[in-house]
């Protein structure tokens, strides 16, 4: 059986303007950081084979904090990548509440088939190990979607520098 850290990135310059980032790398800032060390200091002494993030710069830097104490590199995937906003990216968040999603969002249906395969990637090149994988909200809220077999509406948000774990 294989172990999966799912973590979403610390918060961002963007999360804090409250800016739809999608597929922008964005930048952690102090509060971030200090998420990421928080969370780098409780999974300290907890066993862990494998780290990767999502290729998007504040996955990589969320991960690399927690890999730090391991002594462990980090290894990126765009299954990771948060989902593609479209014409939404950069935009204010509040602003967009109630708005036709543009047709180049990344569709749900597209959304939920990269979460799989990031779930076939996990057990099929890390069997019975212990991953701890940094993401982003929508593509965890997916991958837990899919491993729970639930609607995404079902799956409650996960916060900046919070862990979940799924038995693979």
């Amino acid at each position: 059986m294989t172990t999966l850290f799912l973590v979403r990135h610390g918060e961002t310059v963007d999360n804090a303007l409250q800016v739809m980032q999608g597929r922008t790398q964005g930048e952690l800032n102090e509060t971030g950081r200090r998420q990421a060390c928080e969370l780098a200091e409780k999974l300290a002494h907890e066993p862990i084979d494998t780290f990767v993030a999502s290729d998007l710069k504040r996955a990589i830097e969320t991960c690399e904090i927690l890999a730090k104490p391991h002594g462990k590199p980090v290894v990126t995937t765009p299954l990771l990548e948060e989902r593609d906003w479209g014409d939404f990216t950069g935009r204010f968040i509040p602003d967009l509440r109630g708005l036709p999603f543009p047709d180049n969002v990344e569709s749900l249906d597209a959304l939920l088939a990269r979460a799989r395969q990031f779930l076939d990637f996990i057990r099929a090149n890390y069997p019975h190990q212990r991953v701890l994988a940094v993401g982003h909200g929508i593509i965890n809220k997916a991958i837990q979607a899919v491993y729970y077999q639930k609607e995404m509406k079902d799956v409650p948000r996960m916060m900046n520098a919070e862990v979940r774990m799924l038995e693979l």
